[in-house]
């Protein structure tokens, strides 16, 4: 399994997601060629559109042997028929109510930065260390993120 994050402020499109892209199907099914088949994808989008959806490969029915993508998409606004508060407000919304479950403690926070200190530490302190990746406001984000990928023959979801 192969598994990729990326992360940034200020990109072309808000959002936050995760995408699991499974494995080709085999060409062959049934005992008889298919056709190429595209890669299933399950996608958990958890802002600004809360849901999941599932694409995959399905049989039309009939005799024929055809194979079509298709999507099946839950949409938390369109279910429920509001859409769920964003997550600012909640956070605020829990803070003047006293619930504190979606706060990190403060030894939470310590411990997190006791281990990205010492990893910046030593990446200030090396001579030749490799520039941090930057990419302009409005962008989907580095060259180095997509050149990353392309050295495994992947590329990036598009939003």
């Amino acid at each position: 399994m192969q598994c990729a994050l990326r992360v940034g402020k200020r990109r072309r499109k808000p959002c936050t997601e995760i995408s699991v892209h499974f494995k080709k199907a085999p060409q062959v099914l049934f005992n008889r060629e298919s056709q190429a088949l595209d890669k299933d994808v399950r996608v958990i989008r958890i802002q600004p559109d809360e849901g999941i959806s599932l694409r995959m490969q399905a049989k039309v029915p009939g005799t024929s042997f055809r194979i079509e993508s298709v999507k099946m998409d839950f949409h938390y606004g369109t279910s429920f028929g509001k859409a769920s508060p964003e997550a600012y407000e909640r956070l605020l919304l829990d803070a003047m109510s006293g619930d504190a479950t979606l706060f990190a403690r403060r030894d939470e926070v310590e411990q997190a930065w006791s281990v990205i200190d010492p990893l910046e530490e030593a990446w200030v302190a090396q001579e030749n260390a490799p520039k941090l990746a930057t990419y302009p406001a409005g962008s989907w984000g580095p060259e180095e993120a997509d050149e990353l990928l392309a050295r495994d023959g992947r590329t990036w979801r598009r939003l």
